[in-house]
């Protein structure tokens, strides 16, 4: 087996042939991909950082006093209120997520809250301010021409910023569009099985974003394809590495870290054929901060200049590791791994349809696996195929 595949093996357009009908299909980047207006939407890792960045330095945080805020409702704008903080110049607006964190904190309704004129919900908060057992809030405030209130948290919120993920990607990835080996991915093309990793940056293709309460990066790297074993035509069984991370300074999300291998990312940025999907979350707990300089940015690193070696040899293990070679030894090696009648019966057809053959290994059993549940409409029943077809991988390694 090797481990990275020659330039003789590139198609004649310059991509990979790949086969995605294999492993698990994620669909997290897609969804992100999606939901993202143009405005969130950035061409390179510098554009995104000196984004973030920027917010970051308008930016001032503290804690105060719940009962010393005064709620004052516009005379002017009867939808309009503001937050007069102690010691602060001016009035802050809050925000429509930092309104409701601030609605949680005091144990009201944010979204009755929302439907109330100004001054009769500013009532409503302020009586919960001047009763608020925890008495105490961290505020996130930003002023850019008005001041803006961003986030309201607990006071032992550990923030990590936006912009300090974003700069530990940077680290090992450059820019992010091929000045490094990881950048944003190319596109497969579904007639003819084509990965073409030589794919221009646009707002259409990218997969880096940011908005006003969160950032999202995916990257890979797919001018490096690794081999791990060949197909049933003989054609080699190519991946890619790939990572994605995200986080939120205001508290919308934890800050996380996923890293795999993949076959393939299509137009719609669904990830295809992925195998040993590993992830950390970081809570922004007290400690958060120095769990991400401990955790979460090494573990980028280690993933980007790991060897494959261990990915390869699982994978190897498991095309060796024979455990059927009968129609009862698969039935009975299924049922035993506590897959019912009908899910075995499922899984034995669908690799006899892809393959051609029935499955003998641990690997052909999890390639079938995975292929009943890329088919499940429910996202609870197909993580749970997954997750099962993953903890067979596992005991083989």
């Amino acid at each position: 087996m090797t481990l990275q595949v020659l330039d003789a093996s590139r198609d004649a357009s310059g991509g990979y042939k790949v086969d995605p009908s294999r492993g698990e299909r994620v669909g997290r980047v897609s969804s992100e991909w999606f939901s993202r207006p143009d405005d969130e939407r950035y061409l390179s890792l510098d554009a995104l950082a000196a984004s973030v960045r920027a917010r970051a330095e308008r930016s001032r945080t503290r804690v105060v006093e719940s009962a010393a805020i005064h709620v004052e409702a516009s005379r002017d704008n009867p939808e309009r209120l503001d937050l007069v903080l102690p010691g602060a110049e001016a009035p802050v607006a809050p925000t429509h997520w930092s309104f409701g964190q601030l609605a949680s904190q005091v144990g009201a309704p944010a979204a009755y809250l929302r439907q109330l004129p100004a001054a009769l919900a500013g009532i409503n908060l302020q009586y919960g301010l001047s009763a608020h057992r925890a008495e105490q809030i961290k505020t996130l405030e930003a002023e850019d021409g008005r001041v803006e209130l961003r986030a309201v948290t607990g006071p032992d919120y550990g923030r990590i910023f936006d912009y300090e993920l974003v700069e530990a990607v940077q680290r090992i990835a450059g820019n992010g569009t091929g000045d490094t080996r990881w950048k944003v991915p190319g596109v497969l093309d579904w007639t003819t099985g084509i990965y073409n990793p030589g794919v221009d940056v646009t707002k259409d293709t990218t997969t880096l974003y940011a908005s006003d309460r969160d950032v999202f990066l995916f990257l890979v790297d797919d001018r490096n394809p690794i081999e791990a074993g060949k197909l049933p035509d003989g054609s080699p069984d190519l991946f890619f590495r790939g990572f994605y991370c995200w986080n939120s300074e205001v508290g919308a999300k934890t800050l996380g870290i996923a890293s795999f291998y993949l076959r393939a990312v299509c137009q719609n940025r669904n990830l295809w054929g992925v195998e040993d999907f590993q992830e950390i979350k970081i809570r922004h707990s007290k400690y958060a901060a120095s769990r991400f300089a401990h955790e979460a940015t090494p573990a980028l690193r280690n993933f980007a200049d790991s060897s494959p070696m261990p990915f390869l040899n699982g994978i190897k293990a498991a095309r060796e590791r024979v455990v059927a070679r009968s129609d009862e030894d698969r039935n009975d090696f299924l049922r035993k791994c506590g897959f019912s009648k009908a899910e075995t019966g499922k899984i034995i057809e669908t690799v006899m349809r892809e393959e051609g053959r029935p499955p003998e290994s641990v690997f052909d059993f999890v390639q079938g696996i995975t292929a009943v549940a890329r088919d499940k409409p429910h996202q609870d029943a197909r993580l749970d195929l997954e997750g099962r077809a993953k903890k067979l991988l596992d005991r083989v390694n």
